[in-house]
């Protein structure tokens, strides 16, 4: 029985419950505490044959791994990687898309200590230059699909720190080894390393580049101790059954594929469903949930959004009992479309590379109000701040702050260290006993938190705060708009006018009647100070390489910096 259910036999409607579980929650663990050799070894003994993960290639070729083959295969990794002279404390990139390659490679570094860097395979030889400096890597491993190792290569004389470059899938590439030919000669042996060579909580395990949505990408810095704060985010909140097949959508090149699809999901016992597609499509995404039984799915806003568009009747989705988003705000629209489809809700949650899940409606007696976060997840204390660090009162917009003062335990767990060669950035984000997130929110009597948006794409027009997650949700139940992102323009008047940026779905064309009727339908959903002053008509929104909106790109093409 998963441990979710186990919890809600004894506590079923009993809201005590939770205020004492935010109160007191706490994971105890050795200070040795290794995921690769405390979770997967262990379950690896105790259930060798019992499914971990299902992989599907994009051509429909599948391969079933086991706890037991996985465990096994991490000791190789551990083996290729010892073999290369990679050492714990070294810094080592992976860039393998979705790759099953991925899962034992993070493993086997774990086991040795190293430090795992995720990539994504969508990177230039300008973003490997950042990437490989500012990260000190020495060693990549790398898919050959496609022309990854061609964008790398294009600025090798470059690279300050690299010395290593393996390739997987692919026929020999000059000056790179071969990583299947070599990782077939090691052993399925390993042993744990013991005194210093061994791990503690407090060493860094990965370190993972931030969105870029603003800049530059950060270099988020997490110890070992970080796979347990995901027990939240894959037993409570996607709620993974023992024995069930999770799928979240996400490219390994990003901190998501570790909160869906491997830590959390795990330690529920649940298998892993890794679809590895080359190009997303929502009705090919419906396929495969019902056609493999998936049974509890996590996506991005951005995909719902393409999802509910689609036609549901062909596809038996049954098997689905639990369905959760994350990444950016979910439009109540989208919810309401999602739930009329498939009788399922849709839980949010709200964390960031930097952290586990913040917030969520994770407990089943709760259910989720339409268009909010959620409750603080426990073992975080959540205030909502003012520009000085003074808690807001309720109802009131603020910057969304994690205490982090003894008086609540220190950090919590699952929140980074800090940023990798950048105490600056740390200090100015991570002070006073506060972590500053940079997004904006309010929190309601009951406790509920309510997304605003980033501190700087909130719209100050005519002495007003607006976010533009409210306006955008309003232009999303239109039946014309596909996509749309909300930002400020300058305004002689105002300050700042709102402009809404949008895509249209199939079959419907720009003209000024059109625009006439989306700034009324604002007007009509929501304060009619928010309605769009400007609508400008795109082909596409500008996006991260993750598929996050990027609003500042938007105001520099409006002449704002």
């Amino acid at each position: 029985m998963p441990i979710y259910e186990q919890f809600i036999g004894r506590h079923r409607d009993n809201y005590a419950t939770l205020v004492d579980l935010q109160k007191n929650y706490k994971v105890t663990y050795p200070d040795t505490f290794n995921f690769a050799y405390d979770v997967l070894d262990v379950l690896a003994q105790r259930s060798p044959g019992k499914r971990c993960m299902l992989w599907v290639s994009n051509e429909g070729d599948s391969r079933d791994f086991t706890f037991g083959q996985m465990a096994e295969l991490s000791n190789k990794a551990a083996n290729f990687f010892a073999a290369q002279g990679i050492r714990k404390g070294d810094l080592v990139m992976l860039v393998l898309k979705r790759g099953y390659e991925f899962w034992y490679c993070m493993m086997g570094l774990h086991k040795i200590g190293a430090i795992a860097v995720q990539a994504t395979h969508l990177l230039t030889a300008k973003d490997y230059i950042y990437r490989m400096n500012a990260g000190r890597i020495k060693m990549v491993v790398m898919t050959g699909d496609g022309n990854c190792t061609e964008h790398l290569d294009e600025a090798l004389d470059q690279y300050e720190t690299l010395k290593i470059r393996a390739v997987t899938r692919s026929k020999k590439v000059p000056g790179w080894i071969d990583f299947d030919g070599e990782f077939e000669k090691q052993s399925t042996a390993w042993s744990r390393p013991t005194g210093d060579a061994d791990t503690r909580v407090t060493d860094i395990m990965t370190m993972s580049f931030s969105s870029g949505t603003t800049g530059y990408p950060k270099m988020v810095l997490h110890d070992y101790s970080y796979p347990l704060g995901h027990l939240m985010t894959g037993v409570f909140w996607h709620r993974v059954e023992d024995g069930g097949l999770h799928f979240t959508i996400s490219d390994t090149g990003w901190l998501k594929s570790l909160w869906g699809k491997m830590y959390g999901q795990w330690l529920g016992e649940t298998a892993i469903f890794t679809y590895d597609f080359e190009k997303f499509q929502a009705a090919d995404i419906l396929q495969k949930i019902a056609q493999f039984k998936v049974t509890t799915f996590c996506a991005p806003p951005t995909m719902y959004r393409f999802m509910i568009k689609e036609d549901f009747s062909p596809y038996d989705l049954s098997s689905l009992k639990h369905c959760t988003t994350a990444g950016e705000a979910l439009n109540p629209e989208v919810y309401s479309q999602w739930l009329a489809n498939t009788g399922l809700k849709v839980f949010e949650g709200f964390g960031q590379t930097e952290s586990t899940l913040m917030c969520s409606t994770i407990f089943p007696w709760i259910q989720p109000r339409l268009g909010s976060m959620g409750l603080e997840a426990p073992g975080y204390s959540i205030i909502i701040a003012d520009e000085d660090g003074t808690e807001s009162l309720s109802g009131v917009t603020g910057e969304i702050c994690i205490r982090t003062d003894e008086s609540v335990g220190g950090k919590p767990l699952g929140l980074f260290r800090g940023y990798y060669r950048d105490d600056a950035a740390t200090e100015r984000q991570w002070h006073d006993g506060l972590y500053h997130t940079g997004d904006t929110a309010y929190r309601d009597e009951m406790g509920f938190f309510w997304y605003v948006g980033r501190t700087d794409d909130v719209i100050k027009s005519s002495g007003y705060r607006i976010g533009p997650f409210e306006v955008e949700s309003a232009l999303m139940e239109h039946k014309s708009v596909m996509e749309c992102a909300v930002t400020g323009v300058p305004d002689p008047e105002r300050g700042f006018a709102v402009k809404a940026t949008v895509v249209l779905c199939k079959g419907y064309v720009p003209s000024n009647e059109l625009t006439r009727e989306l700034q009324n339908h604002v007007k009509q959903v929501t304060a009619p100070y928010k309605y769009p002053r400007i609508i400008e008509y795109v082909d596409e929104l500008p996006k991260t390489i993750s598929g996050k909106i990027r609003r500042i790109e938007i105001r520099e093409k409006d002449g704002m910096k």
